[in-house]
């Protein structure tokens, strides 16, 4: 079985760690020295990234090693662990997040200047949205860049959230309500926090769902039974077993027919497993493929 290349979804991962070093050193360096907490919540974030992006780049490569002695199926199952942890680790960025902004709103809010934010935002959002739409087109079957254009997008939003947010706490304060710009900081937080909440539960889902051996996501599997329907009818099979599992960039297939037994040989059943494993190949995976052709379907049930 053929290894799909690697070196696009290592050079995207790469390229989004230096990116995110970049940025999150700006971030804290900015947010400290002025003051502003949704600048400080937005370095933390990219600085977690960072480090999970790292884990990224470290998964790419043992996954690609392929299967060893001691792992003779390989360590495809880094990568949804991989996954996992960075929806967890995101996941816990928000709570502590919310939990200071909860904490600032108490004690009366806190003063922003909304000039700042709203470079800051504007800058980020831009850089934000180009990573993400960069990332998915550089490695578009990955996983682990998928995890990483999801980061960037969110990073965007909130980036786009701080946009708004400087423009409310310019109009309060020229309104002379400066009082109740101090709350925006904040609030931008919690709002940025609640928007931000979908991507770590995807992560979380999606990680766990492949590291529990669930099914596909449908749309693969749609297309797993589309190319299997291709091969009944270029053979005249009856309905079979279709069942799949997939692991990182690893896709296990298992089909089972049910067959006359004096109609078919050894050869007949090898054109058959040939024939799906070539429908399969289209799908740009891994493909591990169990074609399985049998009289007593006890042996498979």
């Amino acid at each position: 079985m053929a290894q799909a290349p690697a070196s696009p979804e290592r050079s995207a991962l790469w390229a989004s760690v230096w990116v995110s070093l970049l940025l999150a050193v700006a971030a804290v360096a900015t947010g400290i020295a002025t003051g502003t907490r949704i600048i400080v919540f937005d370095g933390a974030y990219m600085a977690i990234g960072l480090i999970l992006s790292f884990a990224s780049v470290r998964a790419a490569i043992v996954a690609d090693a392929g299967p060893t002695r001691r792992f003779p199926f390989g360590r495809d199952t880094l990568t949804p662990l991989v996954v996992l942890v960075q929806g967890l680790a995101i996941a816990g960025t928000l709570v502590f997040a919310a939990g200071d902004a909860v904490v600032i709103i108490r004690a009366g809010g806190s003063p922003v200047e909304p000039s700042v934010i709203a470079v800051y935002g504007g800058v980020t959002a831009v850089v934000g949205f180009a990573m993400a739409w960069w990332l998915k087109r550089r490695a578009p079957g990955s996983d682990l860049v998928a995890a990483e254009s999801a980061q960037w997008r969110a990073g965007a939003v909130l980036s786009v959230i701080m946009l708004v947010g400087a423009a409310v706490a310019a109009f309060l304060v020229n309104a002379d309500l400066r009082g109740v710009a101090d709350y925006v900081d904040p609030v931008l937080v919690l709002v940025a926090c609640a928007v931000l909440a979908v991507i770590p539960i995807r992560l979380i889902h999606g990680g766990m769902n492949e590291l529990l051996e669930g099914a596909p996501p449908p749309a693969l599997m749609a297309r797993i039974e589309a190319a299997i329907e291709t091969v009944r009818d270029e053979h005249d099979l009856p309905e079979p077993l279709v069942r799949a599992g997939k692991v990182g960039r690893k896709l296990y297939v298992e089909v089972d027919f049910t067959v006359d037994g004096t109609a078919w040989n050894v050869s007949a059943e090898d054109e058959v497993r040939r024939a799906v494993e070539r429908e399969l190949r289209a799908l740009e995976l891994n493909v591990w493929a169990y074609v399985s052709l049998t009289a007593d379907p006890s042996l498979f049930e």
